[in-house]
């Protein structure tokens, strides 16, 4: 049903063009995501020669972090599901033409990659999407624990933002995290980018 939906959703977009909105865009990317596959890693074996330089690259990077903070080491500790969580990351990011560096460095300074984080505002999950953006979706909050869903959704908010701002990353990223104006969540954010 939620797949007939979604592309009914897209035929009414797709026809209605001059009323697009950031959100009818969003709520259009997060529809085309089965139920079924919302909590789930991507499991695509098919890894070219790009994904597979990224992905050792950011394995090396988190190892590296995990050696020096005890918690996260604690949270991703599982080879496997470590390996999952970045291919899942790259590919949403890649779906919505970000770096996939910018979005591994938004959940670092977001979450600290904690799956359940919950913020004082009331932000979930990896990528601390706030729960007005499920009522946006259709989506329940409860939905953005899920992996696919919170990294599809927030990688489609900051897709938005960065269109808004005109490419401009240091203002989309303020917006992303409600605090547009001030440089300190940008600059967090261009810290952990770079490390």
């Amino acid at each position: 049903m939620k797949t007939l939906t979604g592309i009914l959703f897209l035929l009414l977009a797709q026809t209605s063009q001059a009323t697009e909105t950031p959100e009818s865009v969003i709520k259009l990317q997060i529809t085309s995501l089965d139920n079924n596959l919302a909590d789930t890693a991507l499991q695509n074996g098919a890894i070219d020669a790009t994904e597979s330089h990224w992905l050792n690259k950011s394995e090396q990077v988190i190892v590296g972090l995990m050696a020096h903070n005890k918690a996260l080491s604690e949270r991703l500790h599982n080879d496997r599901l470590r390996h999952n969580l970045l291919k899942t990351i790259y590919y949403e990011a890649k779906r919505t033409g970000l770096e996939p560096d910018l979005v591994l460095a938004v959940i670092r300074g977001e979450s600290n990659f904690r799956k359940y984080a919950i913020s004082s505002a009331g932000a979930r999950g990896f990528m601390q999407v706030m729960p007005f953006w499920a009522n946006i979706v259709g989506e329940t909050s409860s939905d953005l624990f899920n992996l696919r869903t919170n990294l599809r959704l927030g990688c489609a908010i900051l897709r938005s933002y960065l269109d808004k701002e005109h490419g401009n990353i240091h203002r989309a990223l303020a917006r992303y995290n409600g605090s547009l104006g001030k440089n300190d969540y940008p600059n967090l954010i261009y810290a952990a980018w770079e490390n």
